[in-house]
């Protein structure tokens, strides 16, 4: 669905850097960047409008469709860095918009400096049933004003080759469904979790 490059991780943190240092929206690096971004998101409004999986489409509370809204793909979001995984991940309750409680674990975190502030973004490892999934949530200085007022997600992927690093695009930054119909509740991302700049990337709120 809602794909992100959050690609490969590394056991060891050994450094970090800016891709939007190296390229500008001009660049053909940049010009392929947006160009993918644009396109991923006309391919999501189409989901959202018209699947039957869709949070829009939920037959116990469907909602009328209107686009998504996003900030402006930009380049200078983009950002690798390696995975600093905790020796002993910190066992937590994550609540969500309807009160239920999820167990899992803070597995440790990626970093990117930003104005040179360096910031952290944690990674958790969920539990579902016998299941196991990976998950960023995040908020910042726009949650509550141009975005969402739970926060911001990101897909992630744990890779098998412990020396790969991570592309973390904030262009990819999504809402989760409640955002859209009340029908749905949603990971409440923690205080620990609140990123001190405003991350002008990604998606906007959607309603007013």
């Amino acid at each position: 669905m809602h794909a992100a490059r959050l690609i490969g991780f590394g056991v060891v943190f050994i450094g970090l850097f800016m891709v939007g240092k190296f390229m500008t929206e001009s660049s053909p690096e940049g010009v392929q960047i947006f160009s993918e971004i644009t396109a991923g998101r006309a391919e999501k409004d189409a989901y959202m409008r018209d699947d039957p999986g869709s949070p829009f489409n939920y037959d116990k509370h469907p909602v009328a469709f209107t686009p998504l809204k996003y900030f402006k793909p930009s380049a200078a979001w983009v950002f690798k860095s390696r995975l600093k995984v905790y020796a002993e991940p910190e066992a937590v309750v994550i609540f969500d918009t309807k009160g239920r409680e999820r167990n899992g674990h803070v597995y440790g975190h990626l970093s990117f400096a930003k104005d040179g502030v360096l910031n952290r973004v944690r990674v958790y490892r969920m539990q579902s049933g016998d299941d196991v999934y990976y998950g960023i949530w995040f908020t910042d200085r726009t949650t509550g004003e141009e975005t969402y007022e739970v926060g911001r997600y990101l897909n992630f992927e744990l890779s098998e080759n412990p020396n790969e690093i991570y592309t973390i695009d904030f262009n990819d930054a999504y809402n989760p469904y409640c955002a859209y119909s009340p029908a749905f509740g949603c990971a409440i991302p923690r205080k620990e979790d609140f990123i001190d700049i405003a991350i002008t990337a990604g998606e906007k709120r959607w309603h007013d």
